[in-house]
């Protein structure tokens, strides 16, 4: 058998097919926003970084040193974590208009995890249908992957296209509790799975348990994606995990330092009591009318 040269695309283990998602993100309220991240497994916050902050972004990150993933040379990832090496990456950790949306989302207590830069060469297969999070945690993510509520932001620097390398997810699959949604299991493809082909400079926000992936690279362009990891400050992982170098987190930029907590801050309380003291009346972040599809209790 004739063996494929390296970074090619090996057809057998293609997604034959594309659904591309024609879902308009752009006139979306908050509450319709937060519905369709916790209903549907994903949101698209299109055009949210200037073309000056992508040209920015390319410029800082163009000469970071870059490994190839096992499967294929034209898959590339970088050595270190990109908020240590360009200071706009870690200016990103605290970009406003996605700290507000996240900040509707979880709460005003968020944890930054882990940072990541993909540069998808031309010929590059696609990524199979995974999840980032297990519950037990892996060699994979870790730890950071058993924090019970973990999201990724996917901030695309170059145009999807139905031939460069566009994303792709299995809708409501994190809310499944079948053995099928296992977060240990990887599929090739699935007959109900999306496609999401959009704009340069648009973020992709995804719970870790969402299954997803790529399809390939057929541009003779690359596509590059940097990828930032956050969550609730209560949702700390199983285990403990390795903390970040104080002496990168003191010379990070201000807006980032809020976000560069412990990385094993948590909320866990073994004891518990029935009836604790100062028990609240409220909590909006769990108001059934959060979704502004029906009236707020009295």
């Amino acid at each position: 058998m004739d063996k494929q040269p390296a970074g090619s695309v090996e057809p057998e283990a293609e997604c034959d097919f594309m659904n591309v998602d024609q879902t308009d993100f752009t006139t979306m309220s908050r509450a319709e926003q937060i519905r369709y991240f916790e209903v549907e497994g994903y949101v698209v916050l299109p055009r949210i970084l200037t073309p000056e902050m992508i040209v920015r972004l390319k410029s800082e990150l163009a000469d970071t040193g870059m490994s190839h993933t096992s499967y294929s040379t034209s898959q590339t990832r970088s050595d270190t974590q990109p908020q240590w090496v360009s200071r706009a990456v870690a200016e990103l950790i605290g970009y406003p208009p996605m700290i507000e949306f996240l900040t509707d989302l979880l709460g005003p207590d968020i944890v930054f995890t882990r940072g990541f830069f993909q540069r998808t060469l031309h010929g590059s297969p696609g990524i199979s249908m995974h999840t980032d999070g297990q519950p037990h945690g892996s060699n994979l993510f870790g730890y950071e992957g058993s924090c019970p509520r973990l999201l990724r932001v996917l901030y695309y620097l170059d145009d999807l296209t139905t031939e460069r390398a566009p994303f792709r997810l299995i809708p409501r699959s994190h809310l499944s509790f079948h053995s099928d949604a296992s977060p240990y299991v990887r599929y090739r493809s699935h007959p109900e799975e999306i496609t999401l082909v959009v704009p340069a400079g648009s973020a992709v926000v995804i719970p870790s348990l969402t299954l997803h992936g790529s399809h390939p690279n057929r541009d003779p362009q690359s596509r590059e994606l940097i990828q930032l990891g956050y969550r609730p400050a209560w949702a700390g992982p199983i285990q403990p995990v390795e903390e970040w170098d104080q002496q990168l987190v003191a010379a990070a930029p201000a807006i980032a330092q809020p976000f560069l907590q412990s990385l094993n801050t948590t909320g866990k309380a073994w004891e518990q009591e029935h009836k604790p003291a100062g028990m609240k009346a409220q909590a909006p972040g769990i108001n059934p009318s959060r979704w502004g599809d029906r009236q707020a209790m009295p």
